[in-house]
């Protein structure tokens, strides 16, 4: 049987530490060292920056007045960093806590001077693994911070935008970035539901072939992978359109219709995934329905032989006891005894009507329909 190109789920293991207080920032293990980047644009200037200490970050800010500034960081496994940030931009520490704790949902959280914002980005990676990802954002005043666990480049399309200068990308303020961020995750979606609908066909196809357990095994690995797309695509669409609805001024109404194009890919999402969900659980059906099917055809033959060889074993079996009609030692006749047990020509004569017998069920199972391989 031909070998799918199998996209696994990669797992990951955040165990909290139990009663701590609120707001307590816990690295989990294996957290990356931050990767900072200050992009700043306004118009037709835009400057980028790898920032090497956390101290530098204000600095930089400070060197374009006016600008809009996006500080993306690469990596959470820094708490001096974190801290640096809750102070500098009076972030609430709840917020730095749901930036740590990687197993948040998307959502949208309004604060007075912020909104604080929740992605799972999902992507393949070169091991053909699934990544599931925390994405942050907290979008300030011609700021935005965005948080990723990873060092991925999931974000290097919008980075070509911005240096390239075209659309809305510098003019559209932080909001119409977020949005940029935003969409670029949600197109990530897509890639991931059509590569595991190419795995879906495959796996028809060889089912068609000859079904398997083990195509059955990667058929329910498949489902629970878009199990977990929903569960991120549910709220994530639901985090839209709380963003489309929001009175914050920090986004602004052109960034409100853009976003409104998000939500509609956020619907496709759902749907797609329900379809394809629906379809791995019409495959594990078949696979199962071809099995039994195969099983039956297994137990048809070997019915078929047994009820051939069933009045053959009988002939046999009576004459195997060797009742014979005389006694050998003494010569006297026994009543009720074996007259063919020394037939001449007796043994031809039982091999052929047992040839007959078979001959005469085999016609009979034929005409029945019973040998057809369908």
């Amino acid at each position: 049987m031909a070998r799918i190109r199998r996209i696994s789920l990669k797992s990951k293991k955040y165990i909290p530490i139990s009663g701590t207080s609120p707001g307590s920032i816990q690295l989990y293990e294996g957290a990356l060292k931050p990767r900072i980047t200050i992009y700043s644009f306004k118009g037709d200037e835009f400057h980028s920056l790898i920032i090497n200490s956390y101290e530098e970050i204000e600095t930089e800010l400070k060197s374009y007045p006016g600008f809009n500034h996006w500080i993306d960081i690469r990596g959470i496994g820094d708490v001096k960093l974190l801290e640096y940030l809750q102070d500098k931009f009076n972030i609430n520490k709840l917020v730095i806590e749901d930036i740590t704790d990687c197993r948040q949902r998307p959502k949208l959280d309004e604060y007075s001077d912020f909104l604080f914002a929740v992605s799972r980005n999902m992507y393949v990676n070169e091991n053909l693994e699934i990544e599931n990802e925390q994405v942050s954002f907290i979008l300030l005043p011609h700021i935005l911070i965005s948080f990723q666990e990873s060092y991925s480049l999931t974000f290097e399309p919008v980075i070509h935008r911005l240096e390239g200068g075209k659309g809305n990308i510098r003019t559209g303020e932080t909001s119409y970035l977020l949005y940029a961020l935003l969409d670029v995750i949600v197109d990530n979606y897509f890639t991931l539901i059509y590569k595991l609908g190419d795995e879906l066909e495959t796996i028809e196809q060889l089912l068609y072939r000859k079904a398997d357990k083990a195509l059955m095994f990667q058929t329910q690995n498949i489902k629970r992978e878009m199990i977990m797309i929903r569960r991120a695509a549910w709220p994530e669409r639901d985090k839209i359109n709380d963003m489309i609805r929001s009175d914050s001024g920090l986004i602004n109404k052109t960034t409100k219709t853009y976003l409104k194009d998000t939500y509609d890919h956020c619907m496709q999402i759902i749907d797609l995934v329900e379809s394809y969900k629906d379809l791995t659980t019409s495959l594990v059906d078949m696979n199962l329905s071809l099995i039994s099917h195969r099983m039956n055809e297994i137990m048809k033959v070997l019915t078929i032989i047994s009820s051939i060889f069933i009045p053959l074993t009988f002939i046999a079996g009576i004459y195997g006891m060797n009742f014979a009609k005389q006694d050998p030692l003494t010569g006297k006749m026994l009543n009720s005894n074996m007259p063919e047990l020394y037939m001449e020509h007796g043994y031809a004569y039982t091999m052929i009507g047992m040839l007959l017998i078979a001959i005469i069920q085999m016609i009979y199972f034929w005409r029945k329909g019973w040998l057809n391989k369908s």
